[in-house]
């Protein structure tokens, strides 16, 4: 049956190290929608693996994908926008998540769940990885980023949209709206014409296109830099 959801879900992925999260809560507050950090959604068993070095395998991933597919469909069904960091590194991981879209069908591509993949050389990640450490900020030690890289599958049939995760986060994000969201309310005003009248406006619309003109100012990005860092803290 067609829902006809008008929510969209929008997954930065990518290696440990590449800034999902950072990317993922400012893109977040730019376009007033929730964030979730899928590192959230682990287990305590898998963080444990992860923890003494231990590479996880599908039996521990496919759960906690279908968890974080489960909480993206409560926000596409209820017309939301939702914005999630995931590492998402395998196809049949990236089709889990597609399918909280309820129209999506298995085998396609198309899905109202996107993907943004973050994309930086191993020195650099690996060097974000061991600072990260060192101050205690996560539970994923550095040793494990070659397995995410070799774990890393990506086709261009599939649409990622690939950004340079060496860019500045303000830079990524005004691309990341600049791709995917203003293309999105495009693509629903030549598909739905009727439906944008005299409809309340959507969260994440053309009118958060502004705040992203806010944050490429000095001041602007040192504020957003703040809040952001707000957020993590309080976590």
């Amino acid at each position: 049956m067609d829902c006809s959801p008008e929510g969209i879900a929008v997954v930065i992925m990518g290696v440990s190290g590449a800034g999902k999260s950072t990317v993922g809560e400012m893109l977040a507050k730019v376009m007033n929608c929730s964030f979730l950090d899928a590192d959230d959604y682990h287990p305590l068993s898998n963080k444990e693996k992860m923890r003494k070095g231990i590479p996880l395998s599908d039996e521990d991933r496919i759960p906690w994908l279908e968890t974080l597919r489960d909480a993206l469909r409560e926000s596409l069904v209820n017309g939301k926008i939702v914005i999630l960091g995931c590492s998402a590194l395998q196809k049949r991981y990236r089709n889990i998540l597609r399918s909280a879209d309820p129209n999506y069908e298995p085998g396609s591509y198309a899905s109202e769940v996107k993907f943004v993949l973050l994309d930086a050389q191993a020195e650099v990640l690996a060097a974000r990885l061991e600072n990260r450490a060192a101050e205690g900020k996560h539970f994923m030690p550095a040793k494990l980023l070659q397995s995410q890289i070799d774990l890393l599958q990506t086709d261009d049939s599939e649409g990622i949209f690939k950004v340079d995760a060496t860019l500045s986060p303000q830079n990524i994000v005004s691309t990341i709206n600049t791709r995917i969201f203003s293309s999105k309310v495009a693509q629903d005003t030549l598909e739905h014409p009727q439906r944008s009248k005299g409809r309340p406006e959507r969260r994440g619309s053309t009118s958060h296109m502004a705040t992203i003109s806010t944050i490429a100012s000095p001041s602007g990005r040192a504020a957003m830099e703040a809040e952001v860092a707000g957020l993590r803290t309080t976590k």
